[in-house]
């Protein structure tokens, strides 16, 4: 760092407050205390006072459907943008905004202040993905309204901002490789994997009843969201195959899905697997409760379906798991197959019910102090590779060098 303090304007996807730490924590704690501070610019559905310890904070209250949420989100954006104090600001930033970022990029040119996008999912991809999977059953405006959005924003993200970007952070390696194969030039990314605060992971307790559920039973835990892309119905037939040979698993889902269909249709197909039973939900909690039920877990699981979409993620699961002395079993997406063979801490294996039934069994049988080499193993890999002290040192360097270059990336691509 330079010793000199930076101030962003910062356009978000997620509504505030977020489960994001990468939002959360990186931008409302670390950074700040590096002299890079953010002004939120974001939506919020039931805190619209939140405190946001990055900066100030421009809220705008969402209701209704997901398109009206959207639209109005839009407009909130570019009046925040157009009223800004341009003057202020070293940089604008977008996270995952494909049309407000081309706005923020044009007015960036206007007051000559670089433009940065930060791009932790293929956003774009993932609402035609949406769209083919809800089809037009769900009805003509569910199907069209994220069919729509993600064309346009795909045009827009690979057309327009990316290629006019002072700086692109990235979620990971492998998100960084996808975008040179694009044609971005590797020296405008920044690949910024997700992390843990190490000073503040703590298990808070839990909820009673829970709690004497999983008495005496061993415990397979899966924190996340159950939404359809993800595919956690698998570990249905996981728990089957595994309650064959350990008969006190049980399954218990930490999070949830705003789908209520998938909701309902995540419970049927727990039932007719004939594990109903031994399934326990939690639905949405703080994250320090998840942490607790982390606390309480023999094996955390970490199933990432493979494909364009989340193969470029970076999962925060196992990173918690690790930190907090979990051993895992996750499956061979890219970010948590390095993950794994740096530490050792559990196995990776492709996601399918029996490849995850045998890890886990196995590691329920291992020996108390062959865990204990593994568990010290996680943690100690994530205390120096993914604290969020120390990926917020990465990021803020980045920073002294988009804010001290003034070099202004072209409104036309060269011919």
């Amino acid at each position: 760092m330079t010793g000199r303090r930076r101030r962003i304007l910062y356009v978000v996807a997620e509504t505030w407050p977020t489960h994001r730490v990468d939002v959360s924590t990186l931008f409302g704690q670390e950074l700040p205390k590096l002299g890079v501070c953010s002004d939120l610019i974001a939506g919020s559905v039931d805190h619209p006072a939140a405190e946001w310890g990055g900066g100030c904070a421009n809220l705008a209250t969402l209701k209704g459907g997901m398109a009206r949420q959207y639209l109005r989100s839009f407009w909130h954006i570019l009046m925040a943008l157009l009223r800004a104090d341009w003057d202020i600001y070293d940089a604008v930033q977008v996270r995952d905004l494909p049309l407000p970022a081309t706005v923020a990029l044009l007015l960036a040119r206007v007051h000559r202040k670089p433009f940065v996008y930060w791009m932790s999912y293929p956003m774009p991809e993932g609402q035609i993905q949406l769209a083919a999977e809800r089809g037009m059953d769900a009805g003509v405006v569910r199907f069209l309204f994220p069919w729509i959005r993600g064309r346009v924003g795909r045009f827009l993200l690979y057309r327009v901002v990316l290629p006019r970007a002072h700086h692109i952070f990235v979620q990971s390696e492998f998100m960084k490789q996808d975008l040179i194969d694009k044609g971005i030039p590797s020296s405008r990314m920044t690949p910024v994997p997700m992390g843990v605060d190490m000073e503040r992971i703590a298990p808070a307790p839990v909820d009673e009843i829970i709690q004497r559920r999983l008495r005496d039973r061993r415990v397979l835990l899966y924190l996340g969201q159950l939404d359809r892309a993800r595919r956690v119905e698998k570990l249905f037939e996981m728990l089957t195959a595994v309650r064959r040979r350990v008969p006190s698993a049980v399954l218990l889902m930490v999070g949830d899905t705003d789908d209520v269909s998938q909701q309902q249709r995540l419970r049927r197909l727990a039932e007719e697997a004939g594990v109903g039973d031994h399934v326990i939900w939690t639905g949405w909690v703080p994250i320090e409760e998840a942490w607790g039920y982390v606390a309480l877990s023999d094996i955390g699981l970490s199933p990432i379906p493979r494909g364009a979409l989340l193969d470029c993620s970076s999962p925060t699961k196992i990173v918690e798991y690790l930190a907090l002395g979990l051993i895992v079993v996750c499956n061979d997406n890219p970010d948590q197959a390095a993950i794994m063979a740096a530490t050792g801490a559990g196995r990776c294996v492709a996601y399918h019910a029996e490849a995850f039934s045998d890890a886990v069994v196995e590691l329920l049988d291992m020996p108390i102090h062959e865990r204990g080499q593994l568990i010290r193993a996680g943690q100690e890999w994530v205390l120096n590779n993914r604290d969020y002290q120390k990926i917020a040192a990465t990021v803020a360097h980045a920073y002294d060098a988009i804010c001290d270059s003034q070099r202004p990336m072209p409104l036309v691509e060269p011919s």
